[in-house]
């Protein structure tokens, strides 16, 4: 065997009832994909023959080292308690320490049945991970803290959807799988000691520093503010921000029913399971301090006073709104080349946006065409753009280079919806084109790439998405 992952485990140590031990299920006849050599190397993974890897990412081969597990964990979906979730569909091989000296988990999505399925096949059809391969590749390269792609691997089986579907396996990388609902499971069981074994693992793992439970929570909250301005700045809808999909260190993960904005409107949804837009590009932020409030609900289960604990845990969750918004305007006055702070830019800032989205502006080519001069054109009355440009130049007045300040705040590509659609419709009749092409474009997302120049057009009438769809 020469692919080497130098797995160092932490999570398979902890008691069982954290998790289930089993390995992934075999499939038919694995091919590689996708292989994320960058990435492989700052993990310190020594790539194998394509067929090795392959049977290794596909779960037919559990590698030296590994032990796989399913993580146990709960969690509110779309605002209603579900006691027992897990992973259904995911096995967590192990963890290595890279080159950066950072601890990663590795996870295979879409590798078969485990106790917590509920019914579910266990797999992944190829759409989706596709989708997460190239979005979460994106995300990374935005500069936004996001799970990673690894490898991607065709199963040679069908999975059935709403038909037959070609089968896939997305090798998953995180700084771990611990989630909001993997507290939550524990406290709702009322077992003390779990959680608070749980509490100390995730504090050692991702936050040293942070004094106890609340401590963990002031940290993971400090996080998600910067995560959720982050995810604003680029107009990206998460679609799904249940708190099984929210994660204590601060990364984007699980990309179900994603989607990055093409016309900007603040009430934007994609996701085809949220009927009742709760997770909508504006309602973020809220749902991030909702979740924060679950978590703390949690915590404060292991107190010897939980009481006492709820006005300080009460403090800390009414203080993220004020903590993402002054991230938000960070960020929004970097997208206008501003890097100081002066009384009035917010209101730059959200009367911008309010015309736009009067206007039908595209989101990205509209910040990326203030630093060439061009942005009016994105307005169907430029005029409305005219209006608020005076304003805006007399703030830059004392600005030091606000074209490359712009330039580094706002992409040129981003994985638009219809291209990621055109992808997946093309692997499935066996054309990888337009994904290598998409990979190769979104790594460098801040770069003009002139030759690349349609993949930054907004679709047509007949290309827009409409709705987007998880991979269950």
């Amino acid at each position: 065997m020469t692919l080497m992952i130098p797995f160092d485990n932490t999570y398979a140590a902890l008691p069982g009832q954290f998790y289930s031990k089993l390995p992934p299920q075999a499939v038919k006849a694995p091919r590689l994909v996708a292989f994320n050599e960058d990435l492989a190397r700052i993990m310190g993974i020594a790539p194998g023959e394509a067929v090795e890897m392959a049977e290794v990412f596909s779960g037919n081969q559990v590698p030296e080292g590994a032990d796989p597990l399913a993580q146990l964990y709960s969690g509110h979906q779309f605002g209603t308690y579900n006691p027992q979730l897990g992973d259904g569909r995911a096995i967590l091989l192990g963890e290595t320490v890279g080159t950066d000296g950072k601890r990663r988990d590795i996870q295979l999505k879409g590798s078969g049945r485990t106790p917590y399925s509920r019914g579910g096949d266990g797999r992944a059809w190829l759409g989706p991970v596709l989708r997460e391969y190239v979005v979460s590749e994106a995300m990374h390269a935005l500069g936004i803290p996001t799970t990673r792609a690894l490898a991607a691997v065709e199963t040679g089986e069908t999975v059935w959807r709403e038909g037959g579907l070609p089968g896939a396996v997305l090798t998953r990388v995180a700084a771990s799988h611990l989630r909001v609902g993997t507290f939550q499971v524990f406290a709702a069981r009322g077992d003390k000691v779990s959680l608070q074994r749980l509490t100390e693992y995730a504090i050692a793992r991702h936050y040293p520093e942070a004094d106890g439970p609340m401590g963990l929570l002031r940290a993971v909250r400090d996080a998600q503010s910067q995560l959720i301005a982050a995810w604003m700045s680029v107009g990206f809808i998460h679609g799904v921000m249940n708190t099984d999909n929210f994660s204590i260190s601060g990364e984007t993960i699980d990309y179900g029913p994603c989607a990055f904005m093409d016309v900007y409107h603040p009430h934007t949804v994609f996701s085809s399971i949220d009927r009742g837009r709760r997770y909508a590009y504006a309602n973020q932020p809220t749902i991030a301090v909702w979740n924060l409030a679950q978590l703390a609900t949690a915590l404060i289960q292991q107190l010897d006073d939980p009481e006492a604990g709820v006005e300080e845990a009460t403090e800390i969750v009414h203080a993220m709104p004020a903590l993402t918004e002054a991230a938000w305007l960070t960020r929004f006055r970097a997208k206008l080349g501003i890097t100081s702070a002066q009384d009035g830019d917010l209101e730059l800032v959200t009367s911008l946006l309010g015309r736009m989205a009067e206007n039908q502006s595209d989101f990205t080519n509209t910040f990326r065409a203030l630093a060439e001069g061009k942005a009016r054109d994105q307005f169907t009355d430029p005029a409305a753009f005219d209006a608020w440009e005076n304003d805006w130049q007399a703030r830059l007045a004392d600005e030091p280079d606000p074209e490359a300040v712009m330039r580094a705040a706002n992409p040129a590509f981003i994985p638009r919806n219809h291209r990621i659609e055109e992808m997946i419709a093309g692997a499935v009749a066996g054309d990888y084109a337009l994904f290598h092409r998409l990979s190769a474009v979104l790594a460098a997302p801040y770069r003009d790439q002139p030759e690349h120049s349609d993949l930054q057009r907004p679709p047509l009438p007949e290309e827009v998405v409409q709705a987007t769809f998880c991979g269950t």
